[in-house]
């Protein structure tokens, strides 16, 4: 603590991301990254880019990425005015806090949910409310539509994180048909690995927020692009909040990759299919080990074992340079979060854990 720090920074928990272990070759499982490298197509796009020189480097990007911007619109069968781009979803989700969640009233999130949230709602001195999870760590609609109870906006992730559970796209649909006075923000980051996207309601609610990334289907969590879809009012509202911060949000590199990325329809396809077999078959081993999983439709599962302590195991993963996710917070102090990893990096960990719980 400094004297010379604004009253607010006092104030503020910041958001602690997974560990990085400096290691040649740990087996992480702690982040959900994806476990494959990124389309070819990436990698060509960026070698174009930079060309024989570098030429292209010395002069600033395209502040509004207009081609990437087309390209994701025509992926996803939508018009390009109903696009926002950004520095990572995490960006993305911060100029949404700002530009369209700050309101009088109180917003709702999920008691158990993506711990930047309420980073972002401190920051941005924005007023919100938890909604306690079902006791199957489900998110009940029914318990954002109390009646007499209005809202200044809701956010949750679909599939939710870090429980992996997602809601039917009808689910959400009467939540945002209920919510007419406010904004409804669905962060998709894991949508590829089984869940619906809400992007196919934008066009018949004004209110609907869509955020999405490309650090988890699309293997680019090193590049840092984000979008967010909805009508073009709100993406009006996030574009004057990213004007009024940084107008240069994604260098040359970054657009490139993205739009190559999205280009590439088949590999997205094929490497998802990928994730979600192995995520079946890690599954099936850990229950196999007596421990209890969530049903998840991301790129990573939410397990406890009834007789073991999780922290512990995750030190003893620790010890053998394997990592998952424990989350020291109550409700889920007894689960890891457990990244959807390559074959044989799932069967290092199963292998691992046959050892501590026998």
């Amino acid at each position: 603590m400094s004297r010379y720090w604004s009253d607010i920074v006092n104030r503020l928990v910041p958001y602690v991301p997974g560990e990085q272990p400096a290691l040649a070759k740990p087996v992480k499982l702690n982040t959900n990254e994806n476990p494959y490298a990124p389309s070819p197509r990436v990698l060509e796009a960026i070698r174009h880019e930079l060309g024989e020189t570098g030429e292209s480097l010395r002069r600033y990007p395209d502040p509004v990425a207009k081609r990437l911007r087309a390209a994701v619109a025509a992926h996803h069968g939508i018009r390009a005015e109903q696009v926002f781009v950004g520095n990572g979803s995490d960006e993305v989700l911060a100029h949404a806090f700002q530009a369209l969640l700050k309101h009088d009233k109180s917003i709702l999130f999920p008691d158990i949910t993506y711990s930047f949230y309420p980073t972002y709602a401190r920051l941005y001195e924005v007023e919100y409310r938890t909604v306690p999870l079902t006791s199957e760590f489900t998110i009940n609609v029914d318990d954002y539509l109390q009646p007499n109870v209005s809202n200044g906006g809701v956010i949750f992730p679909n599939p939710n994180a870090p429980t992996g559970h997602a809601l039917p796209l009808a689910e959400i649909e009467r939540l945002v048909a209920a919510s007419p006075d406010s904004v409804v923000v669905i962060d998709e980051a894991y949508v590829d690995f089984g869940a619906e996207s809400a992007i196919a309601l934008i066009d018949r609610y004004p209110n609907l927020l869509v955020v999405h990334t490309t650090s988890k289907s699309r293997s680019l969590a090193g590049m840092r692009v984000g979008f967010a879809f909805g009508h073009p009012d709100l993406i009006d509202a996030l574009n004057r909040v990213k004007d009024s911060f940084n107008s240069y949000p994604l260098d040359r590199l970054a657009q490139a990759a993205a739009t190559a990325a999205y280009e590439d329809a088949e590999w997205l396809k094929t490497t998802s299919a990928r994730v979600i077999a192995s995520r079946e078959r890690l599954t099936a081993a850990l229950l196999a080990l007596g421990f209890e999983v969530v049903p998840s439709a991301a790129n990573f599962v939410f397990a406890k074992h009834p007789a073991h302590d999780a922290a512990a195991i995750a030190a003893k993963l620790r010890e053998k340079e394997i990592f998952v996710r424990h989350f020291n917070a109550p409700r889920v102090n007894q689960h890891l979060r457990i990244s959807i990893g390559t074959d044989a990096e799932c069967d290092t960990l199963v292998e691992a854990l046959k050892a501590i719980v026998a």
